[in-house]
C-alpha cells in the first residue's frame, strides 16, 4: 500500500517538473495537481481550501483592477516621455531614467503590468533616437525585479511572505527599500560601463524627442484624478493596515471597489472589460499551488526538510540565512520563484518550531534571494519572458545566452551585496 506521503511527493515533484519544463501551462498543472491531492486522499476538500491563502489572492486581484483602470488614462505613456525630456533625451541618461521609472512602478504595481506599459514607449523613443533598444530592455528587466523587491506589493514572493508571516507594508519598506535602491544604482553603473560606448545619437534626433508633448498622452484627465486619489488612498491603507487590524487584501480590494464605484457605476461593459483583464490564470495557479504545498505540510514532508536544513547548518542562524539567500537566488534564476517560495515558507516556519529563535533574517533573505534571483536568466521571472516576447514581436531577439551573459554576473553581484546587508543588519 502506497502511503499518502509518497503520493503527495510524487504529485508535487511531477507538478514541479511540468512547471519547469513548461510542457503544460502552469495554471493547468496547479489545478490538476491540487485535485489529484484531493482525489487520492492526501487532503480532504475542507483542508485543501484552508491552505489557500485568500489574502494573497485578494491583494493580487485588487491591485490588478486598480492598474487596469489606471492604464486607460495614458499615465504611463506620459511618465515615459516626461522622463526622456527631463534627461534631454541623452541616451545614457535615458537608460537610467527609463529604468528608474520601471523600478518605481514595479515597487507599487505588478512587474508584468509595468513592463507591458513601459516597453512600447521605450521602443518608440529609442527608434526616434536611432539607438539599440536591447540595453534599455535588459536594464528594464533588471530594474523591474529590483523594484519588485522593495515593497510588500512589488512581487508575488513578497506578497506571499508578508501574508504568511504577518509582515506589513512598512516592514518591507523599512527592511528592503534601502538595499533595493543601492542595488539599482550599482546595477546601472555596471550597465553603463558595459554599454556606455554604444549609446550615441545625433543632436537633431534628440531635438525631435524633446518636441514630444507628454501631456497629450493623458487620454482621460478626469479618470486620472480619480485613479490617483484611489491609489494614494490604497497606499495609505497599506501603510496603516497593521495598526487598523486589516489584511492587505482588504486594503487592495477596498481601493479597487471604490475606483469601480466612482468610475463605472452603471457601465456594465467597462466593468466586464476591467474584470476580464485580471490575470485569472495567475490567480488559479496560486490557488492550486497553495493546495500542492499544503499537502506537503499535512503529510509532514516540510517538517522533515526543515530538520535536514537545520542539521546541515548545525542550527546556526547565520549559516541558515545565507543558505536560504543563495539557494533561493540560484533556484529563482532557473525555475519559477512562486512555487519555490510557497515551498520554503512553511519550511522556515517549521525551523522556528525546531529551535531557531530569530526568523527575521530568514524572511528577508528569502525575499531578496527570490526576487533578485529572477534576474539571473531570461526565464527567471515572468517580466523577463514578457519583455523578450515583446522584443521578438518587433524583430529584436534577446537570446537566452546573450541575456544570461550580462544578467547572471549582475545577479551574483546583487546577491553578494545582499549577503553583506543581511549579515551587517541582522546577523552581526
Amino acid at each position: 500500500m502506497v502511503s499518502t506521503t509518497t503520493i503527495a511527493v510524487i504529485i508535487f515533484v511531477a507538478a514541479y517538473a511540468l512547471i519547469i519544463t513548461e510542457k503544460v501551462h502552469r495554471t493547468i498543472v496547479g489545478i490538476v495537481g491540487a485535485m489529484l491531492m484531493i482525489l487520492f486522499g492526501v487532503l480532504d476538500q475542507e483542508t485543501a481550501i484552508r491552505h489557500i491563502d485568500f489574502n494573497t489572492l485578494g491583494l493580487l486581484m485588487g491591485m490588478m483592477i486598480i492598474v487596469n483602470i489606471t492604464s486607460e488614462t495614458g499615465l504611463f505613456n506620459f511618465l515615459a516621455i516626461w522622463s526622456a525630456k527631463k534627461v534631454k533625451a541623452r541616451p545614457i541618461s535615458l537608460l537610467v531614467a527609463l529604468s528608474a521609472l520601471t523600478m518605481v512602478c514595479s515597487a507599487f504595481l505588478d512587474n508584468v503590468t509595468t513592463v507591458l506599459l513601459t516597453v512600447p514607449i521605450t521602443f518608440s523613443i529609442t527608434a526616434q533616437l536611432k539607438v539599440d533598444v536591447k540595453p534599455y530592455l535588459i536594464s528594464q528587466i533588471l530594474a523591474s525585479n529590483i523594484g519588485g523587491t522593495a515593497t510588500l506589493i512589488g512581487d508575488p514572493p513578497n506578497i506571499m511572505i508578508g501574508s504568511a508571516v504577518g509582515l506589513n507594508f512598512m516592514d518591507f519598506l523599512a527592511n528592503l527599500s534601502g538595499i533595493a535602491v543601492l542595488i539599482f544604482i550599482l546595477v546601472e553603473l555596471v550597465l553603463i560601463a558595459i554599454y556606455g560606448k554604444e549609446l550615441h545619437t545625433q543632436p537633431d534626433l534628440q531635438e525631435k524627442v524633446m518636441r514630444l508633448n507628454a501631456k497629450s498622452q493623458i487620454a482621460n484627465p478626469a479618470l486620472l484624478k480619480k485613479c490617483l486619489f484611489v491609489i494614494a488612498l490604497t497606499i495609505g491603507l497599506f501603510v496603516v493596515h497593521g495598526y487598523l487590524g486589516l489584511q492587505t487584501a482588504t486594503a487592495a480590494l477596498s481601493g479597487a471597489g471604490l475606483l469601480l464605484l466612482i468610475t463605472y457605476t452603471r457601465n456594465e461593459g467597462m466593468i466586464t472589460k476591467v474584470l476580464s483583464k485580471i490575470e485569472w490564470t495567475a490567480i488559479f495557479f496560486f490557488a492550486g499551488l497553495f493546495v500542492l504545498v499544503g499537502a506537503l505540510v499535512e503529510t509532514g514532508v516540510i517538517k522533515v526538510l526543515a530538520a535536514e536544513a537545520i542539521k546541515l547548518t548545525n542550527g546556526s542562524v547565520n549559516a541558515t540565512a545565507m543558505l536560504i539567500l543563495w539557494m533561493s537566488a540560484f533556484a529563482s534564476a532557473f525555475i519559477d520563484n512562486i512555487p519555490f517560495v510557497a515551498t520554503l515558507i512553511p519550511l522556515i516556519q517549521d525551523m522556528g518550531q525546531m529551535g531557531l529563535s530569530n526568523l527575521d533574517p530568514m524572511w528577508w533573505s528569502l525575499a531578496l534571494g527570490a526576487c533578485l534571483g529572477g534576474n539571473g536568466t531570461l526565464i527567471g521571472a515572468s517580466a523577463n519572458v514578457v519583455v523578450a516576447s515583446m522584443a521578438a514581436q518587433r524583430g529584436k531577439q534577446i537570446s537566452f545566452l546573450g541575456f544570461m551573459k550580462i544578467a547572471f554576473p549582475v545577479m551574483i553581484m546583487t546577491i553578494a551585496v545582499s549577503s553583506v546587508y543581511v549579515w551587517l543588519r541582522y546577523l552581526l
